[in-house]
């Protein structure tokens, strides 16, 4: 890219915003990224679904080994109640953690330009440039300006501040528990594999993560809790603070965690140990949220930032991808105009967010409130374009 292309500003140092970065920043765009957290975000997070969309950029580039940042499963397996296996079929998928991902990304970009404790408070568009303003007081003017900072967006609080989150009704409880904790059934029966049951309106499944001292075994179990005080109580941890869409490691009350185990006991019996060997299980809250527009002006949205997935497709870090590697290609083709690429981005990718959100929302549907989840179902596979597109065997 010649000399004088955008000066672009990334709102949010998370797995979206790094992937933004970088690939801008290979266009040839001059990047900042901006963090509102004063601390590098190691730690946050479980378990990721990683997409051949996700990856192909950075295996393009020689920027990542797939073998150190993640774990493979080459079975998918579906459990009953008793755990007798009740369906087995062949697939090639990667997890990772975010941890692992995060610091991988990271390290790839000019730490010169990851800016930590900046607090976007406000933003100034005009005709040639956009000014960010900070909560410390610092301002700076950009041609671009990218939301992708996450489910709680400043920037899309700022573009439309009558949306919110809608609650899908039910509540992801997770955890990870590093391999050599594993109890004796769960280690025999979940190593190596991506594993389902399906239960009455539940769902719960699990599989391997890298680790810094070896591998985990992250789980997610889909639990419906009405919304009113039943949730708010959930989500209420130990200092009496109440939180909004998740509850992190170590914040859920005992009560709260005491009773997930007694639950567990309907679970196959290997999933049930592993919940119970779970010390430190958290909570994240399932929702609904899509915008009108991902552009307004000279600020863009992406990732969950401008769509907020439920989890059950695994495409969120994927469509964050695929929404920066298209921006990233408009702002290549048409040079130091702006508003000429965003023009040509955004009717794509706003298109992909609305059919992404309303396949996750049908899948999620179908497993926690019609009881129409079927084992096997090729519509409910990983996949962000379409099922079974995560699938690195596809590809």
């Amino acid at each position: 890219m010649p000399p004088g292309r955008p000066r672009v500003a990334v709102i949010g140092g998370s797995l979206g915003g790094l992937i933004t970065g970088l690939q801008l920043r290979d266009v040839g765009c001059e990047v900042d990224i901006f963090e509102r957290s004063p601390v590098p975000l190691e730690g946050r997070g479980a378990g990721i679904v990683l997409h051949p969309v996700t990856t192909r950029y950075f295996e393009d580039h020689g920027l990542l080994d797939l073998g150190r940042v993640s774990s493979s499963a080459r079975t998918l397996r579906y459990l009953t109640a008793t755990g007798e296996v009740l369906l087995e079929e062949p697939i090639a998928y990667r997890f990772t953690s975010y941890a692992t991902l995060y610091a991988a990304l990271v390290d790839f970009f000019d730490p010169s330009r990851y800016h930590l404790g900046k607090d976007l408070v406000d933003v100034a568009d005009g005709p040639a440039e956009i000014r960010a303003l900070f909560a410390d007081g610092g301002d700076r003017s950009f041609d671009l300006l990218v939301g992708a900072d996450g489910i709680r967006s400043t920037v899309r609080g700022l573009l439309f501040p009558d949306l919110r989150p809608a609650y899908a009704g039910y509540v992801g409880w997770r955890g990870t528990l590093p391999e050599r904790e594993l109890p004796t059934r769960a280690r025999e029966e979940l190593r190596d594999l991506l594993t389902y049951h399906v239960g009455d309106r539940t769902h719960v499944l699990s599989y391997e993560i890298p680790a810094p001292d070896g591998a985990s075994m992250n789980w997610v179990w889909y639990r419906n809790v009405p919304d009113g005080g039943e949730l708010a109580s959930l989500l209420t941890d130990r200092s009496g603070v109440r939180h909004d869409l998740s509850l992190p490691a170590g914040g859920v009350r005992d009560a709260h965690v005491d009773e997930l185990r007694g639950s567990a006991a309907e679970l196959p019996p290997a999933f049930t140990d592993l919940i119970r060997a779970t010390r430190e299980p958290f909570v994240q809250v399932i929702v609904d949220l899509e915008v009108p527009a991902m552009v307004r002006g000279r600020v863009c949205l992406v990732g969950d930032a401008a769509f907020a997935l439920r989890p059950h497709i695994a495409a969120g870090t994927a469509k964050a991808a695929a929404d920066a590697r298209s921006l990233a290609e408009a702002i290549d083709a048409a040079g130091d105009d702006v508003p000429a690429a965003l023009a040509a981005w955004e009717p794509a990718q706003l298109a992909l967010g609305r059919a992404t959100t309303a396949r996750t929302r049908e899948v999620g549907e179908r497993a926690q409130v019609t009881g129409t989840f079927r084992p096997g179902d090729p519509d409910v596979a990983f996949g962000l374009y379409r099922p079974k597109d995560g699938n690195y065997a596809a590809h």
